[in-house]
């Protein structure tokens, strides 16, 4: 593929490639490079769109507990409120990644500021629909719109990520950089599942379930302006050659196989997070359920951040066979817990596994697609997370209906068991392009680091 790069940033273009990549042999050979926390946060330029990403990101897991607080309250009916919650998450799902793709052609400032005023007019839309006792189907269309409209800022920061670390120029210490990157990224991730639907929960009791919609919104809003604002450290926007086509991300065999993989891990939050209300209020303890679930997201930060200052011999494709192989294997005990002590060990050892999984993930997509489709692969990663968390949700519930709280539990044990069987069968899928039928090594790799400062240069 034929393209140009137009820079959003006055920023000085990075220095040429000057490695070749070396083959796997003379990369297992080497010393693994270690990047602590502290030197990544001290990247040139980081604090400035961490920062307000940051604020923009807490609502994303705000919206669906908003919605269902908020529909369930007007409407009366958990099965509406649940309707209008997934087909929010659907429509992220679907379409969050079609603006990660505008984002990568005509930047990310370009894109994300129509969206923001999109989502905070749907959201209120559907508040004054839920609060004016609507019928049903209005709540489904107008869900459609405010579920679209989610900023994909995670994405975007992991492409900021890449341009940034990529411009200081290639090393096995930038790769390493970005694998730690990556783990900061998924820890920030676990941090705003676990305090978003706790905040969105709090302010609908204490206030009213409205209010927290409108707080989802608020903050949405200011954080995802003040984001686009930081232009410096935005990358590069891709502007094809006349007459040629840019392949979608999608397009990939690899990202293809990624997307589906991590649809079973969506499908774990989907199935834990109704499993374990459903089981708490089954021994009269609902109020532990939020506990519970804490401790399992806690698992994932505290493993994503051991994850972010190892360094690393084996490929990252071995790495994530093994930590998707552990999810199963912890997801495997949840089903036969008889009480809310042992539940919350078995959540624990299954969360351990989830940060690794997504961090191995987000590496791997990133090498298996061109500079220009890069936010587009996050957000089809990020997408399938919100996909099978609102599949894993309702599957869940009608288990639960139907066979009690335990039977819930089925659902992250089969939604991970058949992403480890295509991860483990379609592994060769994992090749980064133009690489001979080499995988991609360690943080090390040296081929890695070339790979970023064309990300960041073109």
């Amino acid at each position: 593929m034929t393209a140009r790069r137009t820079v959003e940033t006055t920023a000085d273009s990075a220095p040429d490639t000057a490695d070749s990549t070396p083959n796997s042999a003379t990369t297992d050979a080497a010393t693994p490079a270690k990047v602590g926390y502290g030197a990544l946060l001290r990247t040139p330029g980081a604090w400035t769109f961490l920062a307000p990403a940051f604020i923009a990101r807490m609502p994303y897991a705000m919206l669906s507990m908003g919605i269902l607080l908020l529909v369930k309250d007007t409407h009366g009916s958990y099965g509406t409120a649940g309707t209008v919650t997934a087909i929010a998450a659907v429509a992220q799902a679907l379409i969050g990644p079609q603006t990660g793709r505008l984002a990568d052609r005509y930047g990310q400032a370009a894109v994300l500021v129509p969206t923001v005023v999109v989502h905070a007019a749907s959201v209120g839309l559907l508040i004054a629909l839920a609060l004016g006792h609507a019928p049903a189907w209005s709540l489904f269309l107008a869900a459609v719109p405010a579920g679209a409209s989610v900023p994909q800022i995670g994405a975007m920061v992991r492409a900021r990520w890449i341009a940034t670390i990529g411009a200081e120029g290639a090393s096995a210490s930038a790769s390493a950089k970005v694998s730690t990157a990556f783990a900061f990224e998924s820890v920030t991730d676990e941090f705003t599942f676990v305090i978003g639907p706790i905040l969105a929960a709090n302010i609908a009791t204490s206030v009213n379930p409205a209010t927290a919609l409108v707080v989802e919104a608020a903050l949405t809003f200011v954080g995802g302006l003040v984001f686009a604002a930081q232009r410096r450290t935005a990358p590069a926007r891709i502007t094809p050659e006349p007459g040629v086509r840019r392949a979608s991300a999608l397009s990939s065999p690899g990202v293809r196989l990624l997307a589906g993989v991590i649809l079973g891990v969506g499908a774990v939050f989907g199935g834990m997070q109704v499993s374990v209300n459903a089981f708490a209020d089954s021994v009269g303890q609902h109020d532990a359920a939020g506990t519970v679930y804490g401790i399992f997201a806690g698992g994932s930060m505290v493993a994503g951040v051991l994850y972010g200052v190892i360094a690393w011999r084996r490929a990252v494709q071995q790495r994530m066979v093994v930590s998707y192989a552990l999810l199963v294997a912890g997801c495997s005990t949840l089903w036969a817990m008889p009480n809310l002590v042992t539940l919350s060990i078995a959540a624990l050892v299954c969360g351990l596994a989830i940060a690794p999984t997504l961090i191995s993930g987000y590496t791997l997509v990133e090498t298996l697609v061109e500079d220009g489709a890069k936010t587009e692969a996050f957000t089809w990663l990020t997408g399938a997370i919100g996909l099978g968390l609102a599949v894993g949700s309702m599957v869940a519930g009608r288990l639960i209906d139907a066979h009690g709280p335990s039977a819930g539990f089925l659902v992250p044990l089969v939604g991970a068991g058949l992403g480890v069987i295509a991860l483990v069968s379609l592994r060769h899928l994992l090749v980064a392009p133009g690489g001979s039928g080499r995988v991609v090594a360690s943080s090390a790799d040296l081929g890695g680091a070339a790979q970023l400062v064309g990300a960041a240069k073109g």
